[in-house]
């Protein structure tokens, strides 16, 4: 059984920053890529920012230069750092990794339960 468990989501004002973390724990074998999306009400869930084993990243376009992801491969941990946050990047952010687990057959997308993140004055 694998699970991703995410925190650091919150209220915070227009400019301001925060830092999201998930670790993954569980059976596992190789995680490929972490990442974040992020929904809306209504909307599909987005990529935010993904990154590989070996550290290759790409962002979506409305967070370039403004979001960072990082990993700790030890760890099983990705993060991401938001700042100069807009109110616009309001949603709920969930994490995501493709990994392969003990007894799999095959490597699958796995989830965690979402963070709030509310940008807001």
């Amino acid at each position: 059984q694998v699970q991703l468990v995410e925190s650091g989501g919150g209220l915070v004002q227009p400019g301001g920053s925060l830092r999201l973390s998930c670790a993954a724990s569980g059976s596992i074998v190789s995680i490929y890529r972490m990442g974040w999306y992020r929904q809306t009400p209504g909307n599909q869930r987005a990529l935010v920012a993904a990154i590989t084993g070996g550290r290759s990243t790409n962002y979506a376009d409305s967070v370039k230069g403004r979001f960072t992801i990082s990993r700790d491969n030890a760890k099983n941990t990705v993060y991401l750092q938001m700042n100069s946050l807009k109110p616009e990047d309001t949603a709920v952010y969930y994490c995501n990794a493709y990994l392969n687990s003990v007894g799999d057959g095959r490597s699958r997308d796995y989830w965690g339960q979402g963070t709030q993140v509310t940008v807001s004055t």
